[in-house]
């Protein structure tokens, strides 16, 4: 891994001075403040022009590959009521200073105790803007739509009644990639050839608990000239751990599959909603490089997933002994017994043990 104390700081320094000097022809450096166990929140608003702002609840984006954000939830495991006040305070004083009107977001760094930090404000809609529309039951895009429009947010559009008010359930985002996790993420190209979406999920609202927003159908080219996201899904449960029992199984639904050249990231995705760790909301974002320090090596099977596995691929071949009986009028089932245990798989074959 990086280097880290004293040596991580030198190094960090000789790289920051030679990225400055070459960007920008200027090599001196601002010092900021270390902030440990660091999140990444971000408060939602929308402002009219009559000086209207409505905060929603927040969004923890901090599970995060090179900065590029990976997962993004809501509401954050992080915060206090008394912190997400403050916060909705201070993205709304923002906003009035500087006099903006339509949807943007306020994003700070946080550390373990709570203490947050200004990061920057984005004067658009979010990539992740879905989960707060799921926990909000509001329509960002119809509410930006009208503010440009010179319309009034409506009564119940309020920060106190969005974001300081009851919270609806808990919302979960994962940005599916045109990426290879096994080769360390490198980008991906090639032709979609086929695509099926996972049960039940809707698109561009809040219509099931399962979401796929995305451009994709079957045959189209996946192409180096365009940013790797492919889809955005996402999931909602009265809970998070509803959430991401839901992600799970939405991933597992998810199939995406294209020529030889063409990975995406969808197993990866899955392995994070595995971690117990992520489970307990336990995500700085340091998370990905601390879990996962020599990079991604594959879902890791629990033993009784394993047995599983071992499970379905004996009966796909006894079907298959049992097709080709069919058709050739030959024999070729023994008769056999499998058992499976927590120790592994043993099979019985014409009262044979074959472990």
């Amino acid at each position: 891994g990086p280097p880290t104390g004293a040596a991580g700081a030198r190094e960090g320094f000789r790289l920051s001075t030679e990225e400055a000097k070459s960007s920008f022809g200027d090599d001196r450096l601002f010092i900021e403040k270390f902030i440990e166990e660091p999140h990444h929140i971000e408060i939602q608003l929308v402002v009219d022009s009559f000086g209207n702002v409505c905060c929603f609840p927040e969004r923890e984006c901090s599970i995060q590959r090179r900065n590029q954000k990976v997962l993004e939830e809501s509401p954050s495991m992080l915060l206090t009521p008394e912190t997400r006040n403050a916060m909705c305070a201070q993205a709304t004083m923002l906003a009035k200073a500087v006099g903006y009107r339509s949807a943007g977001t306020i994003e700070f760094l946080a550390d373990a105790n709570q203490n947050f930090y200004f990061l920057e404000m984005n004067t658009r809609l979010q990539v992740e803007h879905p989960v707060t529309e799921y926990v909000a039951q509001v329509d960002l895009v119809e509410q930006m739509l009208k503010v440009a429009a010179g319309e009034e947010l409506g009564p119940e559009l309020t920060t106190e009644k969005k974001a300081l008010g009851k919270i609806h359930g808990w919302a979960l985002e994962a940005r599916v990639y045109a990426e290879d996790p096994l080769r360390s993420f490198l980008p991906s190209t090639g032709r979609l050839l086929r695509l099926q979406e996972p049960e039940g999920a809707c698109a561009f609202g809040v219509a099931t608990a399962v979401r796929v927003d995305s451009g994709l159908v079957e045959g189209m080219e996946v192409s180096r000239h365009y940013d790797p996201l492919l889809a955005k899904l996402v999931t909602w449960g009265t809970t998070r751990d509803e959430a991401i029992d839901a992600m799970a199984k939405a991933l597992d639904e998810y199939v995406i599959s294209g020529c030889s050249s063409l990975a995406h990231n969808t197993n990866f995705l899955s392995e994070l909603c595995r971690s117990k760790r992520f489970r307990r909301g336990e995500t700085p974002t340091s998370f990905i490089p601390e879990e996962f320090p020599q990079g991604f090596k594959g879902v890791a099977l629990c033993k009784a997933e394993v047995l599983r596995v071992v499970a379905a691929a004996l009966l796909v071949h006894t079907s298959s002994l049992i097709d080709l009986r069919n058709t050739s009028g030959r024999d070729h089932l023994d008769e056999w017994v499998v058992v499976l245990s927590d120790d592994g798989a043993s099979s019985v074959m014409g009262g044979e043990s074959r472990a």
